[in-house]
């Protein structure tokens, strides 16, 4: 069992700029079998996008994926944690900020993604979330 975030992220997250169409996130995270990403701005990482967060404060409210920016409808109060963290803190973290994703951060750079469902197959195999985490995307 890992003990620390850095064995269970995954590494290397996808970024995007604020002036990025929703429209081409959307398509980066169906091309990528993703989603979130993250998003950054002049000052560095600034926010979250997920697929539901596209859905429901875009789409849903009508804006136009093609005019709207990422920037527009992106989590702004992102909680990190770090990559030495223990794992207990990015649950306590997730528990605490009702929050499913969280970016890692490494000396102040950005370097992975914990998700619930990379600590559910970490904690317990066997569990329905960790079955339905460990699928590959369905395209």
């Amino acid at each position: 069992m890992a003990q620390k975030v850095s064995e269970v992220m995954t590494p290397g997250p996808i970024t995007v700029d604020t002036e990025v169409s929703v429209q081409q996130v959307a398509q980066t995270m169906r091309d990528q079998g993703i989603g979130d990403v993250i998003v950054t701005d002049s000052t560095g990482v600034c926010g979250l996008v997920t697929d539901r967060d596209i859905v429901i404060r875009g789409l849903a409210e009508g804006g136009d994926p093609s005019s709207m920016r990422v920037g527009e409808l992106c989590s702004r109060d992102l909680v990190t944690v770090n990559a030495d963290d223990n794992i207990d803190e990015a649950v306590r973290v997730m528990r605490e900020h009702a929050v499913r994703r969280l970016p890692v951060v490494q000396d102040r750079e950005l370097v992975g993604v914990v998700s619930i469902g990379d600590l559910a197959v970490d904690q317990d195999r066997r569990s329905a979330l960790a079955d339905i985490s460990a699928a590959p995307p369905n395209d």
